[in-house]
C-alpha cells in the first residue's frame, strides 16, 4: 500500500490532506508531516492541509483555506480518522480519489485505498515509515516535517508512557530527533498549561469519583467549565491525568458541550472501545471516545464501564 500511495502522489498535481474533527497533536502532526514531505519532495505540486483550526494547536501548524473548485481532480488523503463522519471538512468527497491512512481499528472502511496499521502508536509514526519506504524513490523529509511527526508521536503516546509505544516507536523517535528542530520549545508548547486550566486540573483531582471495582469518572458540566473559563477542548486535555491513580483500571470524563456530552474513555487494561461503539463512538482498546445527548445516559455508561472493570 505504501507503493500505491506513492504512485498516486506522483500521479496527481493537487493533493489535499484532511484529519479528524477536534484534532489532537497526532492529527495535526500526521496531516502536516505528510504535507511537508510531499511539498519538499515535489515542489511543483499543490499541497494543502485543510480543516477547522484548533487554536491550542496553532503552534504546530496553520491550515490552508481553499475554494471548492480546488478539489476537482485532486487526490484527497485523510489521516488519523477512523470514522467517515469524523472527517473534518466534508468537501473530502469532492476529490477524484480518496486514501485513508489510520491506526485505529478499521470499523469504517471508507475510501478508494486504505492503509491501516493498528500496531502503530500513531499515524505520525506511519507517515515516517512511509518516508523511510520512499526516501530512495524521491521522498524528502524536512526539519519542519520531522518536528510535526515527532509532536504527533509524543502526543499519541503520552510522552512514550502509553502501552501503544513499541520498540519501533522509540526507533522512529530516535531518528526524528536527529533533525534540526527545538525539542524544548516544542515540549513547552505541548504541555504548558494556562493558569485557568491548571486550576481546573486541581478541581479534577479533588472531585473525581472512584469505585471499588477500579472504575472512575469525572463530570465537567457547562457550569463547571464556565466557572473555570475553560472550553471543552481544553478540558479534554486533562483526560489522561487520572492515569497515575493507584488501583484505577479505567475511567471516563463526561465533558458537556452546547449540543452533546463528550464521553472520553481511558483504560490501563480493560477494553473500553467496545463501550464507545455503543454510543456512536470508537477508538483504541485503551483510549476511545463517544457522545451522549442526555445526562440520563451517563448512568448506563458508568454501568458498562464497571462491567468491563469487573470482567
Amino acid at each position: 500500500m505504501k507503493e500505491k500511495i506513492l504512485e498516486m502522489i506522483k500521479q496527481y498535481e493537487t493533493i489535499i490532506i484532511h484529519r479528524h474533527v477536534r484534532p489532537d497533536p497526532d492529527a495535526y502532526g500526521s496531516q502536516g508531516g505528510l504535507a511537508e514531505i510531499i511539498k519538499t519532495s515535489f515542489p511543483e505540486k499543490k499541497v494543502y492541509a485543510v480543516g477547522v483550526e484548533e487554536p491550542s494547536l496553532n503552534y504546530l501548524r496553520r491550515l490552508d483555506s481553499i475554494e471548492d473548485s480546488v478539489f476537482e481532480g485532486a487526490l484527497v488523503i485523510v489521516c488519523d480518522t477512523a470514522n467517515e463522519e469524523r472527517i473534518c471538512d466534508s468537501r473530502y468527497r469532492l476529490g477524484d480519489k480518496l486514501i485513508k491512512i489510520d491506526h485505529h481499528p478499521n470499523e469504517d472502511a471508507y475510501g478508494d485505498h486504505l492503509w491501516i496499521d493498528t500496531s502503530a502508536s500513531s499515524v505520525s509514526e506511519m507517515i515516517y515509515e512511509f518516508y523511510q519506504f520512499g526516501k530512495e524513490k524521491g521522498l524528502v523529509l524536512s526539519n519542519e516535517g520531522a518536528r510535526l511527526l515527532f509532536a504527533g508521536i509524543v502526543g499519541d503516546t503520552g510522552r512514550f508512557l502509553y502501552p501503544s509505544t513499541t520498540q519501533n516507536t522509540f526507533d522512529v523517535a530516535g531518528e526524528l530527533i536527529r533533525f534540526d528542530f527545538d525539542r524544548n520549545t516544542l515540549f513547552n508548547e505541548m504541555y504548558a498549561m494556562d493558569p485557568k486550566l491548571l486550576k481546573l486540573h486541581g478541581y479534577v483531582l479533588q472531585n473525581f469519583v472512584m469505585n471499588e471495582d477500579g472504575s472512575a469518572h469525572m463530570i465537567l458540566s457547562k457550569e463547571i467549565l464556565k466557572e473555570f473559563d475553560c472550553l471543552p477542548a481544553e478540558a479534554s486535555l486533562l483526560v489522561s491525568t487520572l492515569g497515575d491513580v493507584r488501583g484505577m483500571k479505567a475511567w471516563v470524563f463526561f465533558i458537556e458541550e452546547e449540543d452533546q456530552i463528550r464521553v472520553r474513555l481511558r483504560s490501563k487494561g480493560p477494553v473500553i472501545n467496545t463501550i464507545a461503539k455503543k454510543y456512536n463512538g470508537g477508538g483504541h482498546p485503551l483510549a476511545a471516545g463517544a457522545s451522549i445527548h442526555s445526562w440520563d445516559e451517563k448512568d448506563q455508561v458508568l454501568k458498562d464501564l464497571s462491567e468491563v472493570c469487573n470482567d
